[in-house]
């Protein structure tokens, strides 16, 4: 019984490591779709930029879900001469497995381990010079993903303004975004003006070490 809970426990968390199959839940959590509507919806609501989207990992998503009973077949529909495609409902404990992975998700903080962080963690196998350098390129790539989400969220909100259609519920992530970038874009500035004025600590000897 241990082994079998430990086992089921194993296949959550690879399960839950796949935002893709939280999108899917998600979206047929609105209603049935086929494939295709499930990925043309993520990408009309600019989901792919916080899900990884591709048709080849959505189709082994799908057979997963189907696989574990959290979605089933709910029929076909055909467009035109185009193939019949297959509609995927939500089943029960698919709804319960929505669910508990978005309260694990917005109730539990988990580490995650970005490539910048790793980076940061290996300063020392370039020079100083070079790393202020690449810091300062980061930081105009930085500031132009910045100016067009804030161009993004302005848009939405004249338009928000116009019709008052679209809510907060619908930014949420782009302004989670939006601060986590600029908090990047902070860090990443301070970091690259003190290694190039010589007050990090520390950068003495990381500059002899480097010659």
């Amino acid at each position: 019984m241990v082994d079998d809970a430990a086992s089921g426990d194993a296949a959550t968390v690879r399960r839950r490591a796949n935002a893709l199959a939280l999108a899917v839940l998600a979206q047929l959590a609105e209603r049935p779709m086929h494939p295709y509507e499930i990925a043309r919806t993520l990408k009309d609501r600019r989901k792919d930029e916080s899900v990884r989207l591709n048709y080849g990992s959505l189709y082994s998503v799908i057979t997963a879900l189907v696989r574990d009973g959290f979605i089933e077949p709910a029929g076909t529909e055909q467009d035109g001469n185009r193939p019949q495609r297959t509609v995927y409902r939500l089943t029960a404990a698919g709804r319960t497995e929505l669910d508990d992975w978005m309260r694990a998700l917005l109730g539990a903080p988990v580490k995650e381990y970005p490539q910048f962080m790793a980076a940061l963690s290996f300063l020392r196998l370039l020079g100083p010079d070079d790393v202020a350098d690449l810091l300062r390129t980061r930081l105009v790539a930085l500031r132009v993903k910045v100016r067009r989400i804030e161009d993004d969220l302005e848009d939405l909100d004249g338009v928000d303004g116009a019709r008052g259609e679209t809510s907060e519920l619908a930014v949420a992530g782009s302004r989670y975004e939006l601060a986590i970038l600029r908090a990047e874009l902070a860090y990443t500035d301070v970091l690259a003006r003190r290694i190039a004025d010589g007050t990090l600590g520390g950068i003495e000897a990381w500059r002899s070490a480097a010659r």
